[in-house]
């Protein structure tokens, strides 16, 4: 089903991966000061769209540079509180935060995506979330299978040529950017 045929309502929840959707994506590193983030053109428009369509968006994100030493949970805080401002600020809206920081070997809770521990963290913090009525929004393809994994509907961001035909399987809807993601909600949705 495309995005435009989808029959979204203030019933539906909106999980975000942050770095390439949000703010810009350090291939090989990671966004450890406030000083690295820089929010994706239109990013901010499109999360003032996307607050006006959803009951609830909720941020998840692996940051295995917790893990591995490269900042600290304080660091990582600060910058997600500082991102919270700017969207508020423009007008939208983000309603919780998870953050997967253990290494892949350390992860027993099953947090970092693919895995759902994200997932079901929110479940329990906003026991209305409909996983069927959800949408992941995500650049890589370990998002797309957290989303199939939870029964969400998934959003590749980027180039649709990217994945292989055997990870295209994973992916419902293509969009170049959050901000064409929004414009074609907004456009499609009543409001």
């Amino acid at each position: 089903m495309t995005l435009s045929e989808l029959k979204i309502d203030k019933g539906w929840t909106l999980f975000l991966d942050r770095d390439g959707v949000i703010n810009l994506h350090y291939p090989n590193d990671y966004v450890k000061s406030w000083d690295e983030f820089y929010f994706l053109e239109g990013a901010l428009d499109a999360m003032t769209q996307l607050a006006k369509v959803f009951r609830r968006i909720l941020i998840v994100t692996n940051q295995q540079g917790v893990g591995r030493g490269l900042m600290t949970h304080d660091d990582l805080e600060f910058i997600h509180d500082e991102m919270l401002k700017e969207v508020r600020k423009h007008g939208g809206r983000i309603h919780a935060i998870y953050s997967a920081t253990e290494l892949v070997a350390n992860d027993v809770k099953q947090m970092r995506k693919p895995n759902i521990g994200m997932a079901k963290r929110a479940k329990k913090d906003f026991p209305e979330i409909d996983f069927a009525k959800s949408i992941i929004v995500g650049d890589s393809i370990s998002d797309m299978e957290f989303g199939r994994n939870a029964g969400m509907i998934t959003v590749f961001i980027g180039e649709p040529n990217k994945p292989t035909d055997e990870q295209k399987l994973l992916i419902d809807n293509y969009c170049e950017s959050l901000s064409a993601f929004a414009e074609i909600l907004t456009h499609n949705t009543t409001l």
